[in-house]
Order: structure tokens, then sequence, then C-alpha cells
């Protein structure tokens, strides 16, 4: 199989599941620090898995987002919120537009590279909190790097229709490792257990471990 697809890799759950899952296909995997309070640890993960996979790693700061940008994410542990996912709750934590910033950054990436795919894991999850994880969102910047660049790079976004669980599910189905991916809002040396995105990655795996067992 061709390796023609950059993948935008945090080292969370789900994008280290898509690496594992395309990792015959992915030649190159982009790691966006943002200024975010979990930045830090995901980018450690990220080196380790890509590592592990042979796959060649390119760290990128954003340092701009966290000077011009509002959101609870760049504002240091306390400002994240407790409790489970829901709009209400969560919505301090979106960076505005941030998957559109990255993702034309990764479009001039892999064109650059002579590459045909760039992929991101946002899923279904996502879709009530983020606007930029939702369908609508990733066939207009689908069509957007498409019409903009000379090779008509397209997005892959395969976990959009997928919930966490079942992400979850498909990565322990694989063998991933998933004690050297990081999902917490915080950016605490130890997942916190209580920030939403704790708690959803704490679900997940229960739920695959007990269909697994099944």
């Amino acid at each position: 199989m061709e390796k023609d697809t950059l993948l935008i890799y945090s080292g969370g759950l789900d994008s280290t599941t898509l690496l594992w899952e395309y990792a015959p296909r992915i030649a190159l995997a982009v790691n966006f620090s943002y200024g975010a309070n979990q930045n830090e640890r995901e980018a450690e993960c990220a080196r380790w898995q890509c590592r592990k996979a042979g796959i060649e790693l390119i760290e990128i700061p954003l340092a701009f987002m966290k000077q011009y940008f509002k959101s609870s994410l760049l504002e240091g542990p306390d400002a994240v919120p407790d409790g489970q996912y829901a709009g209400d709750n969560m919505s301090s934590t979106v960076v505005p537009f941030r998957n559109g910033i990255m993702l034309s950054i990764a479009a001039g990436i892999a064109e650059s590279r002579g590459l045909h795919h760039v992929m991101m894991a946002n899923h279904s999850g996502d879709h009530e909190v983020y606007p930029d994880c939702r369908p609508q969102f990733v066939e207009a910047i689908n069509a957007a790097i498409s019409a903009g660049t000379y090779a008509g790079i397209t997005l892959t976004a395969p976990y959009t229709g997928l919930t966490k669980n079942e992400i979850a599910l498909r990565g322990m189905r694989l063998g991933v490792d998933y004690d050297h991916t990081y999902s917490c809002y915080r950016g605490t040396p130890q997942h916190c257990g209580s920030c939403a995105t704790c708690r959803e990655r704490q679900q997940a795996l229960r739920y695959a471990r007990e269909a697994l067992e099944d």
C-alpha cells in the first residue's frame, strides 16, 4: 500500500488508534503545540508511538493561538471544568477554528511532500461541543483543501461517525498500547480523572475491555 497520507496527530486515544489502524498508509504525522494545557504530555506520547510505528513525526509550534485565542484549555488547569461532555459544560474548551488552522497547515505540508491525503481523528462524541469536528465542517474543509491545492488533496476523517467507545474497541483489537497516550485537558503528569475527556477516556477503555471479555 502506498504511503500517501499525512496524519494530524495529538498523541491522544483517538488519533493513536488512527495511527495504528492506517499505519501502512501514513507517511508523516504532524503534532501541533498551540499552548494548551495538555500539549506537552500529548507530544511525549506522540513521539513514543511514532518511534514504535516507524513513522516520521513533525512538531509544529502555534504559539500565537495561546496569545490571541480564548479557551479554558489555554488558561491553565484550573480553568477546565469537571463533569461530562455536554455543550453547556464544555463550550469553554473550544479553541476557535483550531482544526481549520491545523488542517490548512497540514494540507500545505502534504502538497509540499507529494502526499495526496490528510487525515484527522474527530469522532461523533465531538459533534455537540466542537463545530470544527462536525460532518458539515469535514465536508466543507475537504472541498476547500481539494480546490486550493494543485494535487487536489483530500481530507479523510474515518472516525466521524464512530463513538469513542467504538474507537477504543478497534484499538484494543489492534493491540494499541494506550498506556502511552494522553487525553487529560488539565495537562497534569497523570490523568486527573475528573475532567470530561478523562471521564470519556475511562468509559471508552472500560467498554472496550468488557466487550473483548464477552
